[in-house]
């Protein structure tokens, strides 16, 4: 499991890493963005080239860097990632910032 810490995982937000891909849970907001992508990065990405965030609770824009920059990294992989089960407003707020489509 990629988290912050196991007492901070619900408020702050992290992933599971399992066969089925990486799954998170919790909020993504700048409070916790910079812990869990350092913590990201220790962990190869998933197999399946998928991340679901269908357990995100809250998010700001930080949520939509760090998806963005998980995308970026598989790309420098040469790997495709797909970001499934973005909460609506994150797509909102992904298309107030003109960068909804780096998250197809």
């Amino acid at each position: 499991m990629i988290e912050h810490s196991p007492d901070d995982a619900e408020a702050i937000g992290g992933f599971t890493v399992s066969d089925a891909g990486w799954h998170f849970a919790g909020a993504l907001t700048l409070d916790g963005a910079a812990t869990i992508f350092e913590a990201s990065k220790a962990t190869p990405l998933p197999a399946n080239g998928i991340v679901d965030f269908s357990g995100m609770r809250h998010a700001d824009s930080a949520a939509l860097a760090i998806i963005i920059a998980l995308k970026r990294r598989a790309a420098g992989e040469g790997r495709t990632l797909s970001a499934t089960g973005l909460p609506a407003p994150l797509r909102s707020l992904a298309v107030v910032y003109g960068v909804e489509n780096l998250l197809d």
